[in-house]
């Protein structure tokens, strides 16, 4: 899902972004779940096994 353009976790107005400032920034996965309860679990490693998939296929 986009909105203005920026991808987000779909059903949500949150920014895919944020997963991974949140992470970058050395936080946990439960913490940024705990921040957007909008995103749910399932949505979130959805999010980072395509981040790791199309890392390894590059």
């Amino acid at each position: 899902m986009l909105m203005s353009g920026t991808p987000c976790f779909a059903g949500t107005r949150v920014p895919v972004q944020s997963l991974f400032d949140y992470l970058e920034a050395g936080d946990s996965l439960g913490e940024f779940l705990d921040q957007f309860p909008t995103v749910t679990h399932d949505r979130a490693i959805n999010v980072l096994e395509a981040s790791k998939q199309a890392l390894l296929a590059a």
